[in-house]
């Protein structure tokens, strides 16, 4: 394969000094370099023709001995040095110190037609963020992730790439019920691609550790590499770039709520720089249209990040942002009242989305937003697969006539409800209710 690598990441950073590979603090560095862990018997289960494409290599190349090693850390790229990142993060609402790419080793920087991508290995071992963790992944997970994230683009969410899957031949012990029944498992590796994987984490890090000269650098080369347009540095840039990323990271909520997607572990080392999906672990798709779900088992007494609380969560992580950054902007003021700007945003983008969800396209926002927000509660209290009910609800005429007590109305979108016998009394009373008003607006069409 004929890559064309540009590393900058590990070129223009700052380096951790310490070669070794033990779990450690690492203090005034951006990264780790790290090698990624032989495997017994590596195997590509399937690669990803489009990513293929977007790094210059082609079809035959990803059939290859070359690229089953590579993409399995079995063979390190000519000329390049993985390493690992060091970040730190709020998890469930609290500081947790340092964390770091425990499982994932960065391998290149590539560039091709005119854009960058960066190539990032994760199962591939150790580093010195992994704690008390193997480094390894299975291959139950590495599948949910590598679909996951090629589903979440083709559904035009923002997010980072799968490149490829492989076997890796070891096995790797899991508690997977957390009921203390460890076993072995297949492990597997993934390699994931994106612009960047910078976090919010990695700001926060050094902001945390008062080391404003290392903050200032990976900013500067942040905006420079990623947000040219923004300028020189400077408090003014700075400030553009926090909004720039409030924007694009509510953006990305906006999207989630779309396709009914649940990240499971919103923390703020989960959270890209760039506004895109990032770290699929335990995420999931509403099935039940129902605000308080979440996927995440570990996160079932409090729901922090359930499907209903993500854009507040998303506000709060970009307050996280905003105290990393203020060092270098020095103005409490300005971000404050952008954070309050972005949630009004938010709002409007939102009832936008679900104006489009409902078809209607021409400007009646205010009366708009109770439609949607009735429908939501209907949804709810009828126990509604969220999915098929908006799939359905496309096939509805704004001729469809609204005569009797009875839910013949409901014959299009039927199939979406779990228990069609509870759609009775005064449950069908307020389901006419809507379907009429959504019938007269769409009339205004």
């Amino acid at each position: 394969m004929n890559l064309k690598i540009n590393d900058t990441f590990n070129q223009e950073l700052p380096a951790d000094p310490d070669p070794s590979n033990s779990p450690r603090q690492v203090h005034k560095a951006c990264f780790s370099l790290v090698t990624p862990r032989k495997t017994a018997d590596p195997k590509i289960i399937h690669s990803s023709i489009e990513v293929a494409e977007l790094l210059g290599i082609s079809t035959e190349e990803t059939k290859s001995d070359e690229f089953r090693d590579i993409f399995t850390g079995n063979k390190i790229i000519p000329n390049t040095n993985p390493y690992a990142m060091c970040y730190g993060g709020h998890q469930f609402g609290h500081w947790a110190g340092q964390l770091g790419d425990g499982r994932a080793i960065n391998l290149a920087e590539v560039l091709h037609n005119n854009k960058r991508w960066a190539m990032q290995l994760k199962g591939s071992g150790e580093t010195p963020y992994s704690r008390t963790a193997d480094g390894l992944a299975v291959l139950r997970s590495s599948i949910r992730e590598y679909l996951c994230s090629e589903a979440m683009y083709h559904l035009g969410v923002p997010t980072t790439r799968a490149l490829s899957l492989a076997l890796t031949g070891d096995e790797v012990l899991r508690d997977v019920m957390y009921n203390g029944n460890a076993a072995y498992e297949k492990g597997a590796v993934v390699c994931r691609v994106s612009p960047s994987f910078i976090r919010f984490g990695n700001f926060e890090i050094f902001a945390a550790r008062k080391d404003y000269d290392s903050l200032k650098k990976l900013t500067d080369y942040t905006i420079k590499h990623f947000f040219p347009e923004l300028g020189e540095p400077s408090k003014e840039t700075y400030l553009a770039f926090f909004k720039t990323v409030a924007k694009r990271t509510m953006d990305m909520i906006v999207h989630w709520q779309r396709v009914g997607f649940v990240h499971g572990v919103m923390n703020t080392d989960n959270f890209s720089i760039l506004g895109l999906t990032i770290d699929y672990g335990p995420y999931g798709w509403l099935e039940g249209y129902d605000h308080n779900w979440t996927p995440n088992t570990t996160d079932r007494q409090n729901k922090r990040y359930r499907y209903g609380n993500q854009s507040n969560m998303g506000v709060w992580n970009v307050f996280q942002l905003a105290n990393a950054l203020f060092p270098l902007i020095n103005d409490a003021a300005p971000m404050e009242a952008f954070l309050k700007q972005i949630q009004l945003e938010y709002r409007i983008d939102y009832i936008n989305m679900m104006r489009d969800k409902l078809g209607l396209k021409n400007s009646d926002a205010q009366s708009d937003e109770q439609l949607i927000v009735e429908l939501e509660q209907l949804l709810q209290s009828s126990e509604t697969d969220m999915t098929i009910f908006f799939r359905n609800l496309s096939n509805i005429s704004k001729d469809l006539q609204i005569e009797s007590e009875n839910s013949d109305f409901l014959q299009e979108v039927k199939d979406a409800f779990y228990q069609v016998d509870d759609l009775k009394g005064e449950t069908l009373k307020e389901w006419k209710i809507w379907f009429e008003n959504y019938l007269n607006r769409l009339a205004k069409e």
